[in-house]
């Protein structure tokens, strides 16, 4: 079967689609090491296989959309130690191929997002939930140019823009992304109802009101509570689908690179409710792993 048989926007327009969960998660439940700076892209690089393995748990589960393992890789960056250009490169490649091998094994319809993380990702510091890295946008545009290249040379679906603290980051994407053609969603991450730079949603959002390139807006590594104030937010001032892929509720300690439980008993998510807001792009982020993913296109297909 192959992979999709049409524009993932195109879908979007008809029904909602479920998007994979957590990928670090789910390779530490595979027992590989993510130490370093280079976190999933150090599976990506040593034990490809199991980034194969994690997205097939994914696509098992139902999800019909795997968001590859370049999160965290990127061109001249400390997580990228040592490696040279070819090399960054050639892993870039490697992410999108085998999450395209787990999609065209699946039983059913899967797209490939290739995953372009928020510059603080690189940096493995934990700034992506802080944003504001003194960088100008056009600073920052040249820093995703080579990797967003790469990654479409490897032929995905569409573009995961995803876990922003920033809408300078977003503008600098934006700007990239304004010359190709490539679909892409861009998601930011939010806290309080506000990117987690502490600039306002309906602003940050606004960005992407006009961009032909961005077939969705929305949030995600972000906690649950926190979606739907901001999907109201997205939509008021993009017009666009939205997508929500939250984490558990989790809170990463980046000096310790743990996460800190949420406290008691977490809710059940609002799914209906983010429906109802235009959320057509559902699913998990860190913490989130296959039984989860599982429910929730469950509980998506129930809804009808």
């Amino acid at each position: 079967m192959p992979r999709a048989s049409g524009p993932l926007a195109e879908t979007l327009a008809r029904r909602p689609v479920l998007l994979d969960g957590g990928l670090s998660n789910q390779l530490a439940a595979q027992g590989c090491d993510l130490s370093g700076g280079m976190w999933t892209g150090r599976v990506l690089d040593e034990r490809p296989e199991q980034v194969e393995a994690a997205h097939t748990a994914y696509a098992r589960a139902g999800a019909e959309v795997l968001i590859t393992a370049s999160y965290q890789i990127g061109y001249g960056t400390p997580a990228a130690g040592s490696r040279d250009r070819a090399r960054t490169t050639a892993l870039l490649h490697r992410s999108v191929t085998l999450a395209a091998r787990a999609a065209e094994a699946a039983g059913h319809e899967v797209w490939v997002a290739a995953s372009v993380g928020p510059y603080g990702a690189v940096l493995a510091d934990g700034s992506e939930y802080r944003g504001r890295y003194g960088l100008s946008v056009a600073r920052l545009a040249e820093f995703h140019r080579p990797r967003i290249e790469a990654l479409l040379a490897a032929g995905p679906d569409v573009l995961a823009v995803e876990t922003l603290p920033d809408p300078d980051e977003a503008e600098a994407v934006l700007t990239v992304l304004a010359e190709t053609e490539a679909p892409a969603w861009l998601s930011y991450t939010v806290a309080g109802g506000r990117t987690r730079s502490g600039h306002a949603l309906p602003g940050a959002f606004a960005l992407a009101a006009g961009s032909p390139q961005v077939i969705a807006v929305g949030v995600n590594c972000c906690d649950p509570e926190d979606v739907l104030p901001a999907l109201g937010a997205a939509a008021a001032v993009t017009g666009k689908p939205l997508l929500a892929y939250p984490n558990d509720g989790s809170v990463w300690d980046a000096p310790t690179a743990t996460w800190a439980p949420p406290p008691g008993t977490p809710a059940a998510w609002p799914v209906a409710a983010w429906q109802r807001a235009g959320a057509r792009l559902l699913g998990g982020c860190c913490r989130i792993g296959p039984d989860r993913v599982a429910a929730l296109g469950r509980e998506l297909r129930g809804l009808g």
